[in-house]
């Protein structure tokens, strides 16, 4: 067995754990680059991001070779939640407030929230960017609460902050709030870097430190898939639920175990 074989057996384990999470094709590649440079041990106040060690081509035939894994997710082929047609038979949720709703620029990372949950652990429904625009009804109920707000769960890249525009041209006068990744985020976790992205300046750059931006303006990327499953559950619920305790359910419960998760301060 390779070194790669055995680092992507070891990935398996530490990407469903603890309490059988459901991950993407793609975190569990970035789970792999964690194991073969485990760099991201060292202390945050050390910021930097990570080279990935291997190809990910190197991955795909390691993968081929381990046959199947629990909790592994197929890649997101449709939209992630179809919005009902006006005529559909829908029960009178619409007529509710909503206070919350997260948009993530990557479908798969939607997806793998859904299957997990989390939209019920948070009280919160999860979309994908692709499946702008939602169905009225569900931009009304965000309205009547008067104080909602629209998360948005993107890479620390410039498309990640554009889809954060996409998102705010389909809000309107509702509150939109970013939550990562930032550059400073994913350099404080040293997360491994994605393919570079376009070179050019983020149409809004609010919030970003100086060296933020420069590094966005490179066309460096990394993507939310690089965090580790149980860190990003964790960190969403958080997010999106503010500082409020709320009922755990015994899969909040289990994914304690992997520690207190917040985004490093920027």
């Amino acid at each position: 067995m390779s070194v790669v074989d055995r680092a992507l057996a070891a990935a398996v384990a530490r990407a469903g754990a603890p309490g059988r999470i459901r991950f993407t094709r793609r975190q569990l590649y970035y789970e792999l680059c964690r194991g073969l440079m485990p760099l991201h041990r060292l202390p945050r106040r050390v910021r930097f991001t990570l080279p990935a060690p291997g190809g990910h081509e190197r991955f795909l035939a390691a993968l081929r070779r381990h046959g199947p894994v629990p909790g592994l997710l197929d890649d997101p082929a449709t939209r992630t939640v179809p919005s009902p047609a006006p005529g559909d038979d829908v029960p009178d949720l619409y007529d509710y407030g909503l206070p919350r709703l997260l948009v993530c620029q990557d479908a798969g990372i939607a997806g793998m929230l859904l299957a997990n949950e989390l939209h019920m652990e948070s009280a919160c429904p999860v979309f994908a960017l692709r499946d702008l625009p939602l169905d009225p009804r569900l931009t009304a109920a965000l309205r009547r609460t008067g104080d909602a707000t629209v998360f948005v769960l993107h890479d620390a890249s410039t498309a990640g902050y554009t889809a954060v525009d996409d998102v705010r041209r389909w809000a309107g006068d509702l509150r939109v709030h970013p939550l990562g990744l930032r550059p400073a985020h994913a350099a404080a976790l040293h997360l491994t870097t994605g393919a570079r992205d376009r070179a050019g300046p983020p149409e809004h750059a609010a919030g970003l430190e100086p060296w933020e931006v420069r590094r966005l303006r490179a066309g460096h990327t990394v993507e939310v898939a690089a965090v580790n499953p149980a860190r990003l559950l964790r960190t969403v619920h958080r997010l999106v639920r503010g500082q409020s305790r709320t009922r755990r359910r015994t899969r909040l419960r289990q994914l304690q175990a992997a520690g207190f998760m917040t985004w490093p301060a920027a």
